[in-house]
């Protein structure tokens, strides 16, 4: 069985999509998914499963989420080696004047049109920055992601994909439980 990570978007955040952490494990239990870990409150979730297509498991997870919580919800499924290249590629870890706490991972349900994302001008946002490999967006916002124009909303608007955004403490964590499984 391989190990996952599921990051949802949307859940338990300003009163909307409101599902406890024991449902959502329940939920995922009865798909045949196995050694469910949940991590805070927002929708992150490391199990194991047979299936190796992440797509369908997206998909799998989204269509249970609608039936049985009643909320839809975008649904992104990495892998270890994923989420480990992610934290490894992140440019702004190696920039010592910035500060890890402001750094984030916005993860991408696919790889954008290269076009697209090179529509968007960086010196419009600064003093946010960002950076881009692959299905993930790098971002450093020195005053609060809070506070950022760079939002998941943004992007999926620029690079008509879905997105949901982790910092980098949480994206961390997920992969040092993922690889304890």
């Amino acid at each position: 069985m391989n190990v996952y990570i599921s990051i949802l978007r949307g859940i338990n955040v300003g009163g909307n999509n409101q599902i406890k952490m024991d449902a959502l494990r329940q939920m995922y239990t009865t798909l045949g998914f196995t050694d469910i870990l949940s991590y805070i409150q927002s929708g992150n979730v490391i199990f194991r499963a047979e299936e190796s297509n992440i797509k369908s498991l997206e998909r799998m997870i989204a269509n249970k989420i609608i039936e049985t919580f009643g909320c839809k919800v975008p649904v992104l499924v990495l892998t270890i080696g994923e989420l480990k290249e992610a934290l490894i590629n992140n440019p702004f870890l190696a920039d010592e004047t910035k500060d890890m706490a402001f750094m984030h991972l916005t993860f991408l349900s696919e790889i954008p049109d290269k076009m697209l994302y090179h529509k968007i001008q960086h010196e419009t946002y600064l003093p946010d920055e960002f950076g881009f490999s692959n299905k993930i967006i790098y971002l450093y916002c020195p005053t609060g992601y809070g506070k950022t124009k760079l939002t998941n909303t943004f992007f999926e608007n620029k690079l008509k994909v879905t997105a949901t955004t982790r910092n980098l403490k949480t994206s961390t964590e997920l992969l040092v439980l993922a690889e304890k499984l």
